[in-house]
């Protein structure tokens, strides 16, 4: 029981999973609620449109065929987990990669619920929209700033170890 007892549980990681999950989730919701499928809504000219679609693949609709459609889900379900465990069970020195593995979990719990309760992601920001660029939602913001914050653990690790020798 000593080594598996928690003295701190990584509080940074749980906030950042918890918050970030739950608004993804209200957001989604707010836009299946006020949205139209597939009628852009312009926030901002040119740079934001609120666009509510619904994706059954990964980003950029990788995988959207029938033939993945079963894949996602379980693969959703098994990175939370995954994700969660190393929460709960490892001791995350760094605060920026406490908030990266939280961030990363926020986005894959919210579109995991997404795809087991409907085998589909709801997205509804679209930015610059004259790029064609994928609309997409919270969830996918939160795993790129948890890979951004993953990225600056890295580098403040490497420059402390640079210093330290």
């Amino acid at each position: 029981m000593g080594r598996f007892r928690r003295t701190k549980i990584n509080r940074l990681f749980w906030v950042a999973a918890f918050v970030g999950l739950l608004l993804d989730q209200v957001t989604k919701h707010w836009a299946v609620q006020n949205f139209d499928l597939g009628q852009p809504v312009t926030v901002i000219p040119g740079v934001l449109n609120f666009t509510y679609v619904l994706n059954r693949g990964a980003a950029w609709s990788i995988c959207s065929g029938d033939s993945c459609r079963w894949i996602l889900p379980w693969l959703s379900i098994i990175v939370s987990i995954g994700i969660a465990g190393y929460g709960l069970w490892v001791r995350i020195e760094d605060r920026w990669e406490r908030a990266g593995w939280g961030f990363i979990l926020a986005g894959a719990l919210g579109n995991g619920i997404d795809r087991v309760k409907a085998g589909e992601v709801v997205d509804f920001i679209q930015a610059f929209p004259v790029t064609r660029f994928p609309v997409f939602n919270l969830a996918d913001i939160w795993i790129n700033v948890g890979i951004v914050c993953l990225f600056i653990a890295i580098l403040l690790t490497a420059k402390r170890e640079k210093r330290q020798s």
